[in-house]
Formats: C-alpha cells, structure tokens, sequence
C-alpha cells in the first residue's frame, strides 16, 4: 500500500504532465485559436466575453487578472469596459499569448495590458492585490481546480469577484440531442481539418462531455471559500457564467444584474400573467 506522501507526489506529477500537454496542444494550434473560436460559436463567444467583462465589477482604476488569458480577446473586453483599469493576462502557453500581443496590443493597450507566461496553481502576484478575476473556458484546463481556487481566493481582494465563463456539461441532453452530435461529431472533425491537429478538438470535445455540472461547479466555489455564488445559463446551458465573491467585502443584498437573463422572457411573462389574474379574481368575485 502506497504511502500518503507518495501517492500525493505522484498526482502533482500527473497533473503537472497534463499541464504541459495542455499548454503544447494550445501552442500549436494558437494562430488559428480566434478564428475557431468565431467560427465554430458562430460568434457566440464575443457576446459570452462581453457577458463575462462586465460581471466582473473591479473597482476604479484597479487591477484585474485574467487567467487563460489566450490571445487576451477577454483582456480587451475588460480595458474596454473599465478603461480606468489594468489587466494581468496570464496564461501557461507562451504562444498564445505571443500570438494575441502581435494583433492586440496596439495604441496603448502595451501599457495597460500585462501579457505574463504562469501556471494557474502558483500564481505570480501579490496576496489581496486584484480588484476582480476572469477566466474563460480555461478552468477546465487545471487540474486539480482546487489549486487554481486556492490562488484566485489569495490574490483577490475582499468582496473582489471571480467570474469564470465556462462550457456546460456535454453529459446532458440540449436542443434534443443535437448540440450533443456536434459535441461528438462535428466539433472534432471541423477542428481537425481547419486547424491540423487532430487532438486538440477531440480533447475539447471529451473535456466538456466531463466537466461538472453548473451545481456542482457551484459547489467547488463554496466549499473552497467564495460567498454569494450563482450561475447565468447562455444558449440552453451550452455555457454558464459562473460568478463568485471573496469573502469579507461588503455584501450587497441586491440581486445582481447579471442574473437577469435575455433568454427567460417567457418566464417573465407567465409571472406577470398569474400576477394580473390574483388582481382581476376578486373583483370578479365581488360582481358575483
């Protein structure tokens, strides 16, 4: 029977290896990332970004992380939203971010943007000194998440939130099975032949297919230490966006604008409808 220390450093091993795969497999596919991602979202994704920036909430003039920051679409978003505002764009491929530095960091942006290689489980900043944290379609990459938890909850500031724009699981049904077929089928194969390499949309595709559902990403958030965590489903569930607070900030009671989503109209509607019944019920009542 294996020793405890043991078997701890052989899972630090193995998830250092699938670092180091994962971030080979994004380098070489970073110069066809952003137009994949475009086209196989048919540009979903830049509405999902926007969505993501503007949960984020940092204060004035503050500086914001933005872990698997790619080719920093999303840092841009965040400069975009809070001009007043810095951005740590952080990720483990260099590539990738070589790649978005070449085509986005132009009229000034090199001076408010921070384009740094670093591993998600060993952050490179300081305790307490982010003012808000983003990561798209990244924490599915880190293993084990918890690390990654465990660095966000120690750099963020008190009340700071974390928000994390993530795939649903690919283990549920939506739009009765056709999003599942492209999940399987399509996903891999228009990957395969656009950007070459056969792994890279595969490994997407089976990532998805068995990443937690939004309950319990919920839960992982709880239990490793942020408050006042919800979710705001996008497109059926196909992709959340998961926010969190560190604790000890002032806590607003105020349900947060971000739940109020575009695609619950018709929930809306039945509300208002059983609303005006209960008005109209006893004045029919009373002309009886």
């Amino acid at each position: 029977m294996a020793r405890p220390e043991c078997a701890s450093h052989t899972g630090a091993s193995t998830h250092a290896e699938h670092g180091r795969r994962v971030a080979d497999m994004f380098g070489r596919i970073a110069g066809w990332y952003d137009f994949l991602n475009h086209a196989l979202s048919g540009g979903q994704d830049i509405y999902w970004r926007y969505r993501l920036a503007r949960a984020a909430r940092p204060e004035p003039g503050g500086l914001i992380l933005d872990l698997a920051a790619g080719t920093m679409d999303v840092s841009v978003e965040l400069l975009r939203q809070y001009p007043g505002c810095k951005v740590a764009a952080l990720d483990f491929a260099l590539p990738m971010l070589e790649n978005g530095k070449a085509k986005k960091l132009k009229k000034g942006r090199e001076e408010l943007i921070f384009p740094v290689q670093a591993d998600g489980r060993a952050l490179p900043l300081p305790d307490d000194s982010m003012s808000a944290a983003t990561i798209a379609f990244g924490i599915r990459n880190i293993l084990p998440r918890e690390a990654a938890y465990a660095e966000f909850l120690r750099v963020l500031k008190p009340g700071a939130r974390l928000c994390i724009l993530e795939f649903g699981t690919g283990s549920k049904r939506v739009w009765k099975g056709l999003y599942n077929f492209y999940l399987d089928k399509v996903l891999p194969f228009l990957g395969d032949r656009i950007s070459g390499d056969p792994g890279a949309y595969r490994y997407l595709a089976e990532t998805i297919k068995s990443f937690p559902d939004e309950r319990a990403l919920g839960e992982e958030l709880l239990e490793a230490g942020f408050t006042r965590v919800y979710n705001v489903p996008m497109m059926s569930g196909i992709v959340y966006l998961h926010v969190a607070e560190a604790p000890g900030g002032r806590r607003s009671e105020a349900v947060p604008e971000e739940v109020v989503s575009k695609e619950e109209p018709a929930k809306k509607t039945a509300a208002k409808k059983a609303a005006s019944k209960k008005k109209t019920a006893p004045k029919k009542a009373a002309k009886a």
